[in-house]
């Protein structure tokens, strides 16, 4: 028999917080600096926000797990 979650949103971080890892997942393998002639800085900063996204998204799943 399934137990009901004490939290009803807990569900929802999860998601929320998966969604946001293969966002972040789906823009490094789609390489978005290699195809702008942008500078140095705006490709580490694609590349940084790329990884921000999962490190926030696996927080997020983590923090509402614990």
């Amino acid at each position: 028999m399934a137990t009901a979650t004490a939290d009803r949103l807990e569900s929802l971080g999860i998601a929320f917080g998966a969604l946001l890892v293969l966002v972040g997942l789906a823009t490094i393998v789609g390489t978005p600096w290699a195809h702008k002639s942008g500078s140095v800085l705006v490709t580490l900063g694609q590349a940084l926000g790329a990884v921000g996204a999962i490190a926030v998204g696996a927080g997020l799943a983590w923090l509402v797990r614990k």
